[in-house]
């Protein structure tokens, strides 16, 4: 079986690789990484990237769900560019890493809206 971490052509990345890539707003501020992604079973698309944002040598961090829509690759960078401020963030809807958290979507729509972005649910 092929390894598909080492899989990279064009425009197609394995998800395993966009683990740990950092996320930057508009002025090149590193807002976080993105620590996992949220896939439609059924269509196999990316719905939400997983943020990771705030705390200190990673305590007090919280995960944000972001639109996958809100992301753009941004080559030189080699990270993604979203059009948003530490501000925003700091009251947008997040999660606890430690907390045993279940997604619903009341939640999903919740987060769709915040970011104004097209609603999956």
């Amino acid at each position: 079986m092929a390894d598909v971490t080492k899989i990279t052509s064009g425009t197609l990345i394995a998800a395993e690789k966009v683990e740990g890539t950092d996320v930057y707003n508009l002025q090149g501020e590193k807002l976080g990484t993105v620590d996992d992604i949220m896939i439609d079973k059924v269509s196999g698309k990316a719905i939400y990237a997983l943020m990771s944002f705030g705390g200190f040598l990673g305590i007090g961090e919280k995960y944000h769900p972001l639109p996958w829509s809100t992301l753009k690759y941004d080559e030189r960078k080699g990270g993604y560019i979203v059009n948003l401020d530490k501000r925003m963030l700091e009251n947008a809807p997040t999660y606890d890493m430690d907390e045993d958290f279940r997604w619903t979507p009341d939640y999903g729509r919740q987060v769709d809206k915040y970011y104004n972005a097209p609603t999956y649910w």
